[in-house]
């Protein structure tokens, strides 16, 4: 690593996670899998919650869909988060329902000791471009003691039991680094 004084001028390792969102939590378990298998061991892992947040994917996936996050235990290098959200997508793809749409969507992002941050293929004024038709969104600011939230952070990433979950997985990061 090359440093000036005290400044980094290569960024630390991040821990990746992904959310996913489905009705079947088979499906949830089995994606869970696969991902170990591309990314390593998982660390740490939310409960199964229902999501109620947003009608946006009803039309595609249906109503009753849930929540849940993992969180791998080896760190990435940052920038490989444009790579890990292509490969979630194709991910997606080879579990399309009978109608073309999703039968889960897949959204990987990471964390460091001052945010959280969400891959997506969709720009907006708030998102930068990474590579490869992704960005990055910074979607919760860690300041104090807790995770503050932004005028576009999601609705779910405002509640207490997600950012419960991520304030553990940053405490384990922290032991990490």
């Amino acid at each position: 690593m090359i440093s000036v004084g005290k400044i980094n001028l290569y960024p630390q390792p991040v821990k990746l996670f992904v959310g996913m969102l489905s009705q079947d939590v088979e499906l949830l378990a089995q994606l869970a899998e696969l991902l170990q298998n591309l990314y390593g061991p998982v660390d740490m892992e939310s409960p199964v919650w229902q999501w109620e947040h947003t009608s946006y994917y009803e039309k595609e996936m249906g109503s009753g869909l849930k929540r849940k996050f993992v969180f791998f235990e080896k760190l990435i290098h940052p920038e490989r988060i444009s790579e890990i959200k292509l490969r979630t997508n194709e991910l997606e793809n080879r579990f399309l329902n009978e109608s073309g749409g999703r039968r889960i969507n897949l959204d990987p992002g990471y964390l460091d000791a001052a945010k959280v941050v969400l891959a997506t293929t969709k720009d907006f004024s708030h998102r930068i471009y990474l590579r490869d038709r992704i960005y990055g969104e910074v979607t919760l600011l860690y300041s104090g003691n807790s995770y503050q939230t932004l005028p576009y952070t999601f609705p779910d990433y405002r509640t207490d039991a997600y950012q419960d979950i991520f304030k553990k997985a940053r405490e384990i990061y922290k032991q990490q680094r």
